[in-house]
């Protein structure tokens, strides 16, 4: 690679982009002063991405790239335990208890109070300061930073060890991943330890997008901010956590070591933005209780016009050595207290009910009201989640009821005042067809289900699952590229991603401005033909594990794929099967095998398998036989793999325990013979122990491997 006269090096251009990308990620999350837009922020860093894979020496764990570059994870998070406990904040409702918290204070640490009357006796400057900051809803997190870098993030789970989640926080860019030296000369330098604990959360702008998408394809919505967080941040892939753009906000702290004399939390907050760490913009220093009651009074009033769900505020005790004095309970600090706001009603009228199709058929009810302003917005439809709440609520058409949002986000209907009804209510009935093919409609506890596998409704779903990277694995067939290619009627039937005609998903990518573009940048028709050709490939190569795990079988993940595929090696055995043959396998208990031998003894197996192999898609198993090799220590047995090994991958070392005869399985239970602990064995090992079930290092595996000619 010859490089221009004036042109800077590679390694001075890496570093300048690492360092200006880095100082836009702390100046839009920690210092609210954000110098560049998100478009350029996105150029900058492809053209980082771009010059650090030509020059993979470079390499650095924390540039801003790395971000979005580890692989799944495979197998469960690992715990770790907390240096410093992680204890939750006791809830108040109202400012008698608040007020009644802090005089428990004032009584502790023995300060002179006064007053001329008992709503005034705690307005004095004579008590201890307080601190108040936005109670964030999100989920609780510890970060952990080593001189300056970030080397691990665990939630807070009960509160003595939580679940190791670095690899995903990572992933999330208003988390510094490493930290700036403060300005300020008194801070010092950069701390040998650190911990923050804070608040991850999404924010209400990317809630409501995920919903909107939800909406558009007929699945359940979800219920609030807090939870969509929760299953982002547990999503096994880094990849999907970086595309939901998660944010954080720091509010206390953990174990630390070489850190200035800071005597109040006031200060801990300020030299957390000084080292480049976010922290809440709203709230401070309160010098007495009224002071805080009237921030918790006016944020009331605000909170509906900030990105993220709050439902209080938290009121401390600001200076440390007082909070030391007060100390805990069992559970939590006596020195904090959570003020939670009452969730906003409103009453409005029930209209109409429409009935919506998901992935998976499942079959959801949505209500349309008449419009009314709830917690800063007009609220017209809500998620009344299923047929047995809709029976449970006795909710009808006509029904006044009242209405929230929960978790201050997503509206619901609370119940129908029964008081205000007319006569003219009229009950609400689940749907006897599917309300988009027409289809059975299944009744499951619960939820309602279209049966029909080919529903014009789950189709687009089921089509973006079974192209997915852990089914087909088609290369650049997005949700975006699914949706373009089936609303221009390109693909009907799975089979019909492997006849494509390039010129024809040209066209039909060039009609969205986003796909366009895209084709603008790569040269026309280059995206259609790798879409076509990762297809053709895909055809060729995956096999029959590959295809059930993708055909969203009910109750077929990719376990139960590669249980079918070992045992019927062609469509024609697997179509032959019986319900007795199927229950005979692993893991297959009575309600699968029933579930799957439907399935397969119906037109539409074999329709959608007939069409696949017209298509030219291999059907065959393409999974090992197990070698049996005499008697050996795994034949037979039930083996699960926790922990990082040092010498296997996990695919690895679950394919060489297959062929030699034993079965590998995802979770510990009494069936389990052999526990295979590496690093970091977390809640497995521990059920393994408490079990009495058989626990081998790698060096016994390695060992055994050997032993049977398998090593």
């Amino acid at each position: 690679m010859t490089t221009a006269p004036n042109a800077p090096l590679p390694t001075d251009r890496i570093r300048a982009l690492r360092e200006l990308l880095t100082r836009a990620n702390t100046a839009y999350y920690a210092d609210a002063a954000p110098f560049m837009s998100d478009q350029e922020f996105d150029t900058l860093l492809a053209e980082l991405m771009h010059l650090e894979a030509q020059h993979p020496e470079f390499h650095d764990p924390n540039s801003p790239t790395q971000r979005v570059g580890g692989a799944p994870l495979e197998g469960e998070f690992a715990t770790r335990s907390h240096r410093v406990p992680m204890l939750s904040v006791d809830n108040t409702y109202s400012m008698a208890e608040l007020r009644a918290w802090y005089q428990r204070c004032v009584d502790a640490l023995g300060a002179k109070v006064s007053g001329d009357s008992e709503e005034k006796l705690l307005a004095t400057h004579h008590g201890p300061t307080l601190y108040a900051d936005p109670k964030v809803d999100g989920l609780a997190i510890s970060l952990r930073y080593e001189n300056g870098e970030l080397v691990e993030a665990v939630t807070r789970g009960d509160g003595e060890k939580g679940d190791l989640v670095t690899a995903n926080v990572r992933a999330i860019r208003a988390v510094p991943l490493k930290l700036r030296a403060p300005s300020e000369s008194n801070w010092g330098g950069i701390p040998h330890i650190l911990e923050v604990r804070g608040e991850i959360f999404m924010p209400v702008k990317e809630f409501e997008r995920i919903n909107e998408e939800r909406e558009k394809h007929g699945e359940q919505l979800f219920a609030n901010a807090r939870n969509s967080c929760v299953g982002t941040l547990k999503n096994k892939d880094p990849r999907v956590v970086a595309s939901r753009r998660l944010s954080f906000v720091a509010h206390g702290r953990g174990e630390g070591e070489g850190l200035p004399n800071l005597r109040a939390h006031s200060a801990f907050v300020r030299y957390l933005k000084a080292l480049g760490i976010p922290v809440a913009s709203i709230g401070g220093e309160m010098a007495t209780i009224d002071d805080a009651a009237q921030a918790i009074d006016e944020f009331q009033h605000r909170r509906d016009t900030l990105d993220f769900a709050v439902d209080g505020m938290v009121v401390r005790i600001d200076r440390f050595d007082e909070q030391a004095q007060l100390g805990f309970t069992s559970k939590s600090p006596r020195w904090a207290v959570a003020y939670k706001y009452p969730a906003e009603q409103k009453e409005t009228v029930l209209e109409k009910v429409d009935w919506q199709v998901g992935k998976g058929g499942t079959i959801t009810p949505r209500a349309t009201m008449t419009p009314v302003f709830v917690a800063g917005s007009t609220v017209k439809h809500a998620t009344l989640h299923n047929i047995e709440e809709i029976q449970r609520r006795d909710l009808r058409i006509g029904d006044r009821v009242v209405v929230e949002k929960a978790g201050e986000i997503i509206p619901q209907v609370v119940r129908a005042v029964v008081e205000k009804r007319t006569g003219h209510e009229t009950p609400i009935t689940q749907p006897t067809a599917c309300p988009a093919c027409g289809g059975i409609v299944e009744r499951e506890g619960p939820k309602l289900f279209c049966t029909n596998s080919m529903c014009s409704a789950r189709f687009r779903e089921r089509l973006k699952w079974f192209v997915g990277r852990d089914q087909m694995n088609l290369d650049g067939m997005g949700e975006e590229i699914v949706d373009a290619l089936v609303d221009a009627g390109l693909v009907k039937d799975f089979a019909d991603v492997f006849t494509l005609d390039a010129t024809a998903v040209a066209r039909a990518l060039a009609k969205g401005e986003k796909a366009l573009a895209d084709l603008e940048r790569k040269g026309p028709g280059k995206r259609a033909t790798g879409i076509v050709e990762s297809a053709r490939d895909a055809a060729r190569e995956r096999g029959l594990t590959r295809v059930l795990a993708g055909l969203g079988i009910k109750h077929v993940g990719s376990s139960a794929a590669k249980t079918l595929a070992r045992r019927f090696r062609t469509t024609e055995e697997l179509l032959a099967a019986t319900e007795e043959e199927l229950l005979a396998l692993d893991d297959f208990g009575a309600v699968t095998a029933h579930s799957v031998a439907l399935w397969l003894h119906s037109d539409d197996a074999r329709r959608i398998f007939a069409a696949l192999a017209h298509a030219g898609v291999d059907l065959t198993s393409r999974e090992p036989k197990p070698v049996l090799l005499g008697a050996n220590s795994f034949a037979g047995r039930t083996f699960v793999v926790t922990g990082t090994l040092a010498q296997f991958g996990r695919t690895e070392v679950t394919e060489i325990l297959e062929r030699a005869g034993a079965k590998v399985a995802g979770s510990v239970s009494k069936k389990t013979s052999v526990v295979v602990a590496g690093e970091e064995a977390g809640s497995k090992l521990a059920k393994a122990q408490e079990l009495g079930i058989e626990v081998w290092d790698e060096s016994r595996l390695v060992e055994e491997l050997m032993r049977a000619g398998l090593r």
